[in-house]
């Protein structure tokens, strides 16, 4: 069975949880992998066999996405070429995790393109929303990548295909510890402001990763490092706290490692506020932003005991499995854990009658 597995680019969560489905898919199927979008610091350790700009939203450093630069480097003419180059009909089976180029590819060419993403999640309407819902943000949530069938992640299971988040194997594996400094990944808000707000608490130490500085710096009671996958999570193992925005891998991991969790939605993103929302019901303390009026709420986190319990069990291949059963091409052939197409199970077929022939 020949599959593409349509990965987002934006941010990390998308390719970090990409290091979990890819292998599963794998001992599937032929599984080709395509990326889009500029904004991820994390790469995948797999052949990637297309890479495309596609369509990106660009980190601010005020707290929000960047619309003015999200416009600049939106090009346009590019994404419908990338759009109509892709050969989508040439695979049994499409799987996107929020990719707009193939989703739209698929639109185009009347073919089936199977959601499995968290924004799938949050678009159910069982799934929690902020107080004031953003129907401009809503649509383009909808709409940036659409899908014929939609399986989602979150941080409850809000309703039907929807299942709780893929912790990736190396974070399972971790064994967590406290070692009483906090974790902090803020990628909307630029160096200083983290570090003028954060450094009001001398006695409380901070490990920050920055995506806008390539090199260390170390202050203080402050630490500034660039963004790095293995010293990310080995941080975040060791922390008392985590401190991030309201995006959904990271703190699903945290909760996961039964960290305290403090969240900052970033502005001009209604999937973040959706987070927040989730996040909120939950415990989990959710600030709007990182100003000095919040600064009281920061302290009494810091000072708080706050442990969220949660469940989230290792089914990834489970939810696969279904996903594969469900939506495999019309004469689909079962054998194992293996999926294959009418086609190449005649030729294996046949190649191992000739083998046992000749022996």
């Amino acid at each position: 069975m020949k599959i593409l597995y349509a990965i987002q680019g934006t941010g990390n969560g998308h390719l970090s949880r990409a290091r979990d489905i890819i292998p599963i898919l794998q001992n599937k199927g032929d599984v080709d992998i395509l990326v889009s979008g500029i904004q991820a610091d994390v790469d995948l350790p797999y052949i990637i066999t297309y890479k495309f700009q596609g369509l990106s939203f660009i980190f601010g450093k005020k707290g929000g996405v960047d619309l003015f630069e999200t416009y600049k480097k939106s090009k346009v003419r590019k994404l419908f070429k990338e759009i109509n180059s892709l050969p989508v009909e040439k695979y049994d089976l499409v799987i996107n995790d929020f990719e707009p180029v193939s989703a739209w590819a698929c639109y185009l060419k009347n073919k089936e393109c199977i959601g499995l993403s968290h924004q799938a999640a949050v678009l159910n309407a069982k799934s929690p929303q902020p107080k004031h819902i953003d129907v401009l943000g809503r649509s383009i949530l909808k709409n940036y990548a659409p899908t014929t069938a939609h399986y989602g992640f979150h941080f409850k299971q809000y309703g039907k295909n929807i299942f709780t988040p893929v912790i990736r194997k190396q974070v399972r594996e971790l064994r967590p510890a406290n070692k009483g400094y906090y974790t902090v990944y803020l990628p909307a808000y630029n160096d200083e402001r983290i570090i003028k707000i954060l450094s009001v608490f001398p006695n409380t130490k901070w490990e920050i990763f920055s995506k806008h500085n390539k090199k260390e710096i170390q202050l203080e009671n402050i630490s500034v490092y660039p963004v790095s996958n293995d010293a990310f999570i080995q941080s975040m193992a060791n922390a008392e706290g985590v401190l991030c925005g309201a995006g959904f891998e990271t703190p699903a991991e945290a909760l996961f490692l039964k960290k305290k969790l403090m969240v900052i939605p970033m502005k001009n993103q209604y999937e973040q506020h959706c987070n927040a929302a989730a996040l909120k019901e939950i415990g989990i303390p959710v600030i709007k932003s990182l100003k000095e009026k919040h600064l009281d709420k920061i302290k009494k986190w810091i000072d708080s005991d706050i442990e969220v319990p949660v469940n989230y069990p290792d089914i990834t291949e489970s939810i696969i499995d279904m996903i594969l059963e469900k939506h495999a091409a019309p004469g689909a052939i079962i054998l194992g854990k293996k999926i294959y197409s009418e086609k190449k199970f005649r030729k294996i077929a046949l190649k191992k009658i000739i083998t046992q022939l000749g022996a």
